[in-house]
């Protein structure tokens, strides 16, 4: 593929998720988990600490801002810089949107070269799983991680994504074997992630099997990239695969059910329509160590960086209040606390 398509497709997502209704499915799957209010929290609010320690690195609280975007645009470099300011200012974590195009064209790394602005908090380059089957190796992993100067690196499923898009590579055979050649020959944190179709018990034991060791769930429920991709195709002759599959997947909530079953061999996180700070405390307490969020930030961060804080600072505020609430003083006590839930039908 052609440098100018890779990237002229990432300016078109961009504009897709930001103008077209219904990219968020908005299905609010988290409003499903009923927890258990306290009247008599017997904790003082100025003492709740959200905070954590994840990856040798502490954060303000679990918030990770999730991968958008990246590529030869201006539009582009300033929403990676803002967000990453933003990350800076409040000591959360983010991940870049994927790389791939850095390779395909070497003027979209500098979208990518978000650590001056971000010198000490968590960051995450990103690449599509997929292209360890075509163009892509474990030394490319590495270059993508050197180009962030990121703490580890994604590495993403998107199986529907692919089978939708004009351009997609669908031949997944083998791939899981490929993931652990690089979890064995990088020298990084890789996480492995879906886009927002979630991950069964299946995904979850191959993954295992080649030593993963952090799993992003990143279920059903907010951004679809099946309607994206559709959306892509103005002249698409009446077919609407994209539109039949856009809630194709497995609900985050319900995905991180099934991964908390197998917290003794991998860190879960989840993303995947979290939208409020009450939707992340339900992740954590399902056992989600981070919790991923993208689509909020895109408008604010294609107009200042502190109007990302603003979005981060309400996140947390609403995080500190549902804890204070269900009478949990610290992250630690909240993490994987099922107690804490008195309903998930």
């Amino acid at each position: 593929m052609s440098k100018d398509t890779i990237n002229d497709r990432k300016i078109e997502h961009l504009n897709i998720v930001d103008k077209t209704h219904g990219i968020d499915r908005e299905k609010a799957y988290f409003d499903l988990i009923h927890l258990q209010h306290r009247a008599l929290p017997e904790i003082d609010y100025s003492t709740v600490d959200p905070s954590l320690s994840f990856m040798g690195k502490r954060l303000s609280f679990p918030l990770l801002i999730s991968s958008m975007t990246g590529g030869e645009n201006d539009l582009i470099e300033k929403i990676n810089k803002n967000l990453a300011l933003a990350a800076q200012a409040t000591n959360v974590a983010m991940a870049v949107g994927s790389q791939r195009v850095m390779f395909n064209n070497p003027k979209a790394r500098k979208s990518f070269h978000i650590r001056q602005y971000a010198p000490d908090t968590l960051l995450f380059s990103n690449l599509g799983a997929i292209q360890l089957n075509y163009e892509l190796n474990s030394n490319s992993c590495k270059e993508a991680i050197d180009v962030v100067g990121a703490d580890g690196i994604f590495l993403h499923l998107n199986p529907l994504q692919e089978v939708i898009q004009p351009e997609g590579n669908t031949n997944f055979r083998g791939l899981s074997k490929k993931i652990g050649n690089v979890v064995r020959e990088l020298d990084s944190n890789v996480i492995i992630k879906e886009v927002g179709s979630g991950m069964s018990c299946a995904d979850i034991e191959l993954l295992i099997s080649q030593n993963v060791k952090y799993i992003d769930v990143s279920g059903s429920g907010g951004t679809s990239w099946s309607r994206i991709e559709h959306f892509r195709q103005p002249e698409n002759n009446g077919d609407t695969l994209g539109i039949t599959f856009e809630d194709w997947g497995i609900p985050t909530p319900e995905s991180l059910i099934q991964l908390y079953k197998y917290r003794d061999k991998v860190t879960p996180m989840g993303s995947g329509g979290l939208r409020n700070g009450i939707d992340m405390v339900k992740a954590v307490i399902l056992g989600a160590s981070l919790c991923g969020i993208a689509s909020p930030f895109l408008r604010p961060a294609m107009n200042s960086y502190e109007e990302v804080i603003e979005v981060i600072e309400r996140f947390k505020l609403e995080f500190k209040t549902a804890m204070f609430l269900v009478g949990i003083e610290n992250f630690k006590t909240l993490l994987g606390n099922h107690s804490l839930v008195s309903n998930t039908q």
